[in-house]
């Protein structure tokens, strides 16, 4: 009788044996089936990976897959990634990305989206959108993203470890008297830290600043950047909206405030969606609110935001993500502007960089909220979803987002 190791040695033989007699689409077919876009490409890349370009047939010669051989007590070399992603986070920490004016333009090659890599959909001069492939942003940090698209499962131990990590704060309270009674304007308010990392914080950061670049040489929609002149301190913050178009005051057409459905701005870029599926599937974002645009802020000192409600053509709850530097965020039913950029408020709550602010019930809907003037560089980008009456007239749906769900064997889930 034949040993249980022995067993598992004919095994494994009649399972290289099988791949030797098969081609390169054969084999990603038979372990891809069933799997979604984001899945496939990643087992391709992991056969890539084990067995090496070299070991496919070509396209052209349509041979057999030469499968290497090894001894089943060979010793398994130690992966450098892990060890590298502390010294990683350090380095990126250290290093400042720098704003348009003096970058200089990248290559196509270089990470990143310039006129040459960004998608074809991004030009304002076609009518259709084209899909591509999104790239991985977070390689290194996340590389189980996928695995929450297929079955909502937390495979990869150090993303399981970073979810661990986040900070959740969730028991804001300041009481106030709302038409006679006491209300905790803050109900909603939730301050998630560290969901993003200093290398990850870094690739955002480049984007957006390759954003702004597309937009001021015209190589975005007309309504998707704007960037006013600075005529007084507090006035002229950058924004490049994606999704929709939305109206803070009336335009020149007359439209009022909200979002203007017969106006046509660009998609949301992939890396923006991958930033969407890392919130809902750490359970940040609720699956049954997944943002379909969003606004991205460039603050130069002094720039501010005054006190708002966000409009309800957005339902709640919505998002923000800091970047490049922490401000204050005030709360309040009553709001007050001291002087240009200055504001005072009940309420005020320091936004670190790399974290998510989520505003939902009484802090979305009963308490205004604005940003003073800013001591230095900042960036922000505010996720929300559409009212589906408000949704333009020529949206497209993106079902890579519609597919996401959150992770289930998270602390979390309950």
């Amino acid at each position: 009788m034949r040993t249980e190791e022995e067993s598992s040695a004919t095994a494994g033989q009649d399972w290289m044996s099988l791949l030797r007699t098969l081609e390169r689409d054969q084999i990603l077919q038979v372990l891809s089936d069933g799997f979604c876009q984001n899945c496939r490409g990643l087992l391709k890349d992991r056969i890539h990976k084990k067995i090496g370009d070299a070991s496919f047939s070509s396209d052209n010669n349509k041979g057999a897959v030469d499968v290497p051989s090894q001894s089943r007590n060979a010793p398994i070399a130690r992966s450098s990634e892990n060890a590298s992603m502390e010294s990683c986070d350090k380095r990126f920490d250290q290093q400042e990305c720098t704003p348009p004016q003096t970058i200089p333009i990248r290559s196509s090659t270089q990470r990143g989206y310039t006129a040459n890599s960004w998608p074809a959909s991004i030009n304002r001069k076609r009518n259709s959108v084209e899909h591509s492939a999104s790239p991985v942003l977070f390689n290194d940090a996340t590389r189980g993203d996928s695995s929450f698209i297929c079955g909502g499962l937390l495979e990869d131990p150090n993303e399981h470890n970073r979810v661990l990590q986040v900070g959740r704060e969730k028991d804001f309270s300041h009481i106030e008297s709302i038409n006679g009674r006491r209300t905790n304007v803050l109900q909603g308010l939730e301050l998630h830290t560290r969901v993003f990392n200093a290398k990850e914080r870094k690739e955002i950061v480049e984007c957006v600043y390759n954003l702004q670049r597309m937009g001021q040489r015209g190589q975005l929609r007309e309504r998707t950047y704007s960037e006013p002149r600075k005529w007084m301190r507090g006035k002229g913050r950058v924004t490049i909206q994606f999704g929709c178009c939305y109206n803070y005051a009336v335009d020149r057409n007359g439209n009022p405030p909200g979002i203007v459905r017969d106006e046509d701005v660009d998609p949301l870029p992939p890396l923006f969606k991958q930033m969407i599926r890392r919130m809902v599937s750490w359970h940040i974002l609720p699956p049954t609110c997944i943002p379909d645009s969003c606004i991205v802020n460039i603050y130069d000192e002094g720039d501010c935001i005054p006190p708002h409600i966000d409009h309800h053509d957005f339902v709640r709850p919505f998002c923000t993500v800091s970047f490049l530097t922490e401000c204050d965020i005030l709360f309040g039913s009553n709001l007050k502007v001291v002087g240009p950029g200055e504001f005072s408020g009940p309420v005020s709550l320091p936004l670190p960089v790399g974290s998510v602010l989520i505003l939902n019930g009484n802090a979305a809907d009963i308490a205004k909220h604005c940003v003073p003037g800013v001591p230095a560089r900042r960036i922000s980008i505010t996720f929300r979803k559409m009212d589906n009456s408000k949704i333009p007239y020529n949206f497209f749906h993106n079902p890579e987002l519609q597919e996401i769900r959150p992770f289930v064997h998270s602390p979390f889930a309950k």
